[in-house]
């Protein structure tokens, strides 16, 4: 029998694991690379996440699924097996980003909309047909001058509640992603700021997936912890950070919803870990509470890696390490102890 949306679901957030993001654009990862001196071409990009997919104990113990972009999903390891039947292999769930990017929105200066529904039905039908059971969409939304404003959100959040319905149409669980940027272009804004920015925006998507017959119990909520700005004079202490987010999820997110797998925005490794922790640790909660991290959870690794067949081991460790540092925030049990120990 099919697993049907919700067992998918309820595999992507519980047990302590979480979602691995490695659904970096081509674009992005080049970025990355060049920070290690590696070229960007399609047979590094596939060694690197190849590298990662195949860190057996990080991901049989601490990875539920992983985010992937088009052309990985498509790849097969150097040995011919398919990257998709690598990370099913280790029983986590292979997933895809389907959007096609923030783009600036029509008459709304710097702010921005997020495309890709044109063609996603059969998009992703292929998806499904090549392996993905979730899907990501990521919504960005900015705080600045007079910004966000309400046709922005409200844009962005009927884009997100469209993506929902097509996926659960498609057999495919949505991860749902409105992002409250930290880092925006001023991100000088400050922690309360946040608070009622990312209130707004959890509201409005959760009545927009109301609207589009989403049921809530097949997706994941991917959002931003409330954080100040990268530039506010006034940074909030991590226990702030944890209290104010737990405070908004309970305002905001339905108890339908089976888990929400943050994403770590900006913030540091350690941040992320440290932050995730304590809002475990103010449980219990409604939902199953985890990470879904791209670089707070690649940077060492990749950094270890640079490219070269004999760094493999190094990176994976790297990799296991914050894997393993994550999954014990996940469970509130995090500590600065035993961040060194490990390491």
């Amino acid at each position: 029998m099919a697993e049907t949306l919700e067992d998918i679901a309820a595999r992507m957030v519980t047990g302590d694991k979480g979602i691995l993001a490695a659904d970096e654009s081509t674009g992005t990862i080049t970025k990355r690379f060049d920070t290690i001196g590696v070229e960007s071409t399609a047979d590094t990009r596939r060694d690197y996440r190849e590298m990662l997919f195949r860190s057996d104990e990080a991901m049989r113990n601490y990875i539920s699924g992983v985010i992937l972009y088009d052309e990985t999903i498509r790849q097969s390891a150097a040995d011919g097996t398919p990257l998709v039947d690598i990370i099913a292999g280790t029983g986590a769930v292979p997933g895809i980003k389907v959007d096609t990017g923030a783009k600036p929105l029509a008459l709304r200066p710097n702010e921005k909309i997020t495309e890709g529904l044109d063609g996603l039905r059969e998009r992703l039908a292929e998806y499904y047909d090549l392996g993905a059971r979730f899907a990501k969409w990521r919504a960005v939304i900015d705080i600045g001058d007079k910004r966000p404003t309400y046709p922005c959100i409200s844009a962005n959040a009927h884009a997100l509640a469209r993506y929902a319905a097509l996926c659960q149409e498609a057999g495919i669980v949505p991860i749902v992603e409105p992002e409250v940027l930290m880092d925006g272009p001023d991100a000088s804004h400050d922690i309360d700021t946040n608070y009622d920015i990312t209130e707004w925006v959890l509201k409005t998507v959760f009545m927009e997936l109301y609207f589009a017959g989403v049921r809530l119990e097949g997706i994941v909520l991917k959002p931003n912890m409330v954080v100040p700005g990268k530039n506010a004079a006034d940074q909030a202490s991590p226990q702030a950070v944890a209290e104010k987010t737990v405070r908004v999820l309970k305002n905001c997110v339905p108890t339908a919803v089976p888990g929400i797998a943050f994403l770590s925005g900006g913030q540091s490794d350690e941040q992320a870990t440290e932050h995730l922790s304590l809002i475990n640790d103010l449980g219990p909660l409604p939902w199953a509470v985890t990470f879904s991290y791209g670089r707070a959870l690649q940077a060492a690794a990749l950094n270890a890696w640079q490219g070269k067949v004999e760094n493999v081991p190094a990176a994976q460790r790297a990799f296991l390490h914050r894997a393993r540092m994550n999954s014990l925030a996940a469970a509130g049990s995090w500590t600065p102890d035993a961040e060194k120990q490990a390491a």
